[in-house]
């Protein structure tokens, strides 16, 4: 039986096929719902892909997970912290932008030896 936290593979896929015009700058910024889903099944698939609790990634306002096998974070500010914000994300999860540029243009904030996602992007192809 899957876990509540697995994501249909084929559901990602819709959800970020929605908002695909947007993310490649040919359509209008999706609602807040469809963004919204988009991030969220993308970085449960993340977490899934990448089990563990050594970084949180934050997409605010959406969602936030832990992930990656390493030390488990138990409390106050966690030592490896991803943040960025749900366009960036986006692209990085469908493989329109490297991690490495978006590092290096400040359109993502990676603290800690372990904020480097690179070998699990992208999530989902488009």
């Amino acid at each position: 039986m899957p876990s509540s936290r697995s994501v249909d593979p084929a559901r990602l896929r819709a959800a970020v096929a929605r908002i695909s015009a947007w993310l490649t700058g040919d359509g209008p910024e999706p609602a807040r719902a469809e963004l919204a889903e988009a991030v969220r099944l993308s970085l449960r698939t993340l977490a899934a892909d990448a089990p563990g609790r050594s970084v949180e990634v934050r997409v605010p306002p959406f969602a936030a997970v832990q992930c990656v096998p390493g030390p488990r974070h138990t409390r106050g500010t966690p030592a490896n912290v991803v943040e960025t914000d749900p366009r960036t994300w986006l692209e990085l999860a469908t493989g329109r932008l490297a991690w490495t540029d978006a590092v290096e243009a400040g359109r993502v904030t990676a603290s800690g030896t372990r904020a480097d996602l690179a070998h699990w992007l992208p999530i989902v192809r488009t």
